[in-house]
């Protein structure tokens, strides 16, 4: 079931093709690290990469805005419902909770991906962001 998803999103990240280069290297890259964090949910966390750095840089400012507007409407919505869907269908066994979770976590940010890293979930440099 999660290589399904992972796959998904792997043709997700081909999807911007067509897409200015910079927007589509922003896209294909939040495409594959939520295709990596699909095949290594537990563990692990999405956060903005401005809260875990410190600064801000190209994907959290307003192109990451607009990057994400165009993820949203290209392929963050189905993604989403499709996670959503499966999420429900796990959760109505008691082995199929944490899965759930996770899919409700994936479906988070799948809908909007650019600005995000994935780390692990124990970081203590969440608890302070790296100020330089």
């Amino acid at each position: 079931m999660k290589d399904a998803f992972a796959k998904k999103f792997l043709v997700a990240g081909q999807i911007p093709r067509s897409l200015a280069s910079v927007l589509r290297s922003a896209l294909t890259r939040a495409a594959f690290n939520i295709a990596s964090y699909t095949l290594l949910p537990f563990g692990y966390k999405a956060v903005s990469r401005a809260a875990y750095s410190g600064r801000e840089d190209i994907g959290t400012g307003p192109l990451g805005f607009l990057g994400n507007v165009v993820w949203l409407l290209l392929a963050g919505w189905w993604l989403a419902l499709g996670h959503l869907v499966t999420a429900v269908l796990l959760a109505c066994t008691i082995i199929g909770i944490p899965f759930a979770w996770a899919h409700l976590k994936l479906a988070g940010l799948a809908i909007w991906p650019i600005g995000k890293m994935i780390v692990p979930a124990h970081d203590d440099s969440l608890l302070y962001a790296r100020r330089w």
